[in-house]
């Protein structure tokens, strides 16, 4: 079950979700959901000097390059057609053990080519950092990206009770704390094929 607009308001004010620095939730505040704002780093591929990447070994830095880049207020960022970048969302979010969040693009930059996220739109349960976003354009026409614009939508569902293992318990829990923009540590995971 979704949370109304009412519900959300409700569990910021009581600190039960927190979402910091706050959005001006006269804008961001939807029917069901809050609009998160981009970050100022991005992070891209730069050079690959391998033919793929296999997740069951790890690639040195000198395979594996990806290019931070961090934007000063007023500047913007390019994303080209069909390239792929890391962003992360201003907003540093936490999610309480009995909520779960999902990371939704706004249509206004679908309609432009634009995709926030490749697969993970979940945010688990007990989950706290910057939600950082899969960007990529599938358009024919470079986009410019402003840190501070509304580029995503963060919507929260009910467990039907607390998890038992939220996500800041789990013992595979790479991500939390996260802040700004992280790479994939897929390839600092137990895999067992």
């Amino acid at each position: 079950m979704l949370l109304a607009d009412r519900d959300i308001r409700e569990y910021l004010s009581k600190g039960k979700i927190i979402i910091d620095p706050l959005p001006d939730l006269d804008i961001a505040l939807s029917a069901c959901g809050v609009d998160l704002r981009l970050g100022y780093e991005f992070s891209t591929f730069e050079s690959m000097h391998i033919p793929y990447f296999d997740p069951l070994s790890s690639p040195s830095d000198k395979e594996i390059k990806m290019k931070k880049t961090k934007l000063k207020k007023g500047e913007f960022f390019i994303l080209h057609p069909r390239q792929f970048a890391l962003a992360a969302t201003y907003e540093w979010v936490e999610m309480p053990d009995d909520i779960a969040g999902r990371l939704e693009g706004r249509s206004s930059f679908g309609r432009l080519g634009i995709v926030v996220h490749s697969t993970a739109s979940l945010i688990h349960p007990g989950m706290k950092g910057n939600i950082v976003l899969e960007l990529s354009n599938h358009s024919s026409v470079p986009v410019a990206l402003y840190p501070e614009m509304r580029i995503c939508l963060i919507s929260f569902e009910k467990l039907t009770r607390p998890a038992k293992k939220p996500y800041y318990k789990q013992k595979n829990a790479k991500y939390l704390n996260q802040k700004s923009v992280v790479e994939s540590k897929i390839a600092k995971e137990d895999l067992k094929i």
